[in-house]
């Protein structure tokens, strides 16, 4: 069966892994947010790609899910003497990765090509592939006005109170021939337990992925329990643009195209409410904080697509 999922941010790496321990390599493709990319200092930045990378290839910081396990922080020190801004938080292992995607991107390479030397450098066989090779940057619309995705939510710590979303150079991008290529071939797209707005958002925003989605066997992971998220701010964002934070919200943002949900058992009883979207609900433990849990989960949904 040839798996991919779309994914963004903690929760998106951390189901890819579940399917990485659960199937042949060569089975599983990991089409990943970029909307959240941006420049740090003249580096180009991709906090999701690197999350998916570096989870995968066991690197990723276990207490915060971002960056690397046991980084140092002597650049960004530095910096901060020198009077530069210091709100995003670089570790120096992780700047390498950033340093050296710029050179790759400056010599003429796409981010597809530059994602698939970076991640076989790190002995990571499952292909990981940006959504666009075209940038597309998520703008947040708050109450004090439009604010780039990271100014938003790591600079201002998620506390404006949102609007709405919207996807600067949009119009000019396109699915990147191999994300693209994964998505014609999958038996089965899985949705991880990302942010329905920010994180699975912009790669359904690109022109022709639903239409592809709705040909598929299509499955999301609820990233929200008992109405709050897993991580992160989607529960907080629902709330501020009228919708429930529930599960059911989530199921509700993929329902054109979806054919099975995955909700935990904290929200069982909103399995019927997704029934009657004509959508199957698997009932379970979605939460999925260490490896064996990821493993469990992805087997489970795999079982349950075959059955």
């Amino acid at each position: 069966m040839r798996i991919v999922v779309l994914a963004g941010g903690v929760g998106g790496a951390r189901m890819a892994e579940g399917f990485a321990r659960a199937v042949p390599p060569q089975d599983l493709t990991v089409i990943v947010n970029t909307g959240d990319d941006f420049e740090w200092h003249g580096l180009v930045v991709c906090p999701d790609l690197d999350t998916v990378m570096y989870t995968l290839a066991g690197i990723a910081n276990p207490e915060t899910g971002w960056g690397i396990r046991g980084d140092t922080w002597g650049a960004l020190e530095m910096l901060g003497r020198y009077g530069g801004e210091t709100w995003f938080r670089v570790g120096d292992r992780d700047l390498a990765t950033h340093v050296y995607r710029t050179f790759l991107l400056r010599q003429g390479l796409r981010l597809s090509e530059v994602t698939a030397r970076l991640r076989r450098a790190l002995r990571v066989e499952v292909a990981i592939w940006p959504m666009s090779d075209e940038p597309v940057r998520t703008i947040v619309d708050t109450e004090e006005g439009p604010l780039p995705f990271q100014d938003y939510f790591v600079r201002r710590g998620c506390q404006p109170r949102v609007r709405g979303f919207r996807w600067e150079g949009l119009e000019g991008a396109r699915l990147s021939p191999e994300a693209q290529a994964a998505l014609e071939k999958a038996d089965l797209v899985v949705i991880a337990p990302s942010n329905p707005y920010v994180s699975i958002g912009p790669i359904l925003a690109l022109p022709g992925v639903r239409e592809l989605l709705q040909d598929r066997t299509v499955v999301a992971v609820s990233p929200i329990i008992g109405g709050q998220a897993l991580k992160g701010p989607a529960a907080k964002m629902m709330a501020e643009l009228g919708e429930a934070p529930s599960a059911l919200g989530v199921a509700r943002c993929y329902r054109s195209f979806l054919d099975g949900f995955v909700l935990d058992r904290a929200d069982a009883a909103l399995a019927p409410a997704v029934e009657a979207m004509g959508i199957r609900p698997l009932v379970t433990d979605i939460r999925i904080l260490d490896p064996a849990a990821r493993l469990r989960l992805a087997e489970e949904i795999l079982q349950w697509v075959a059955s």
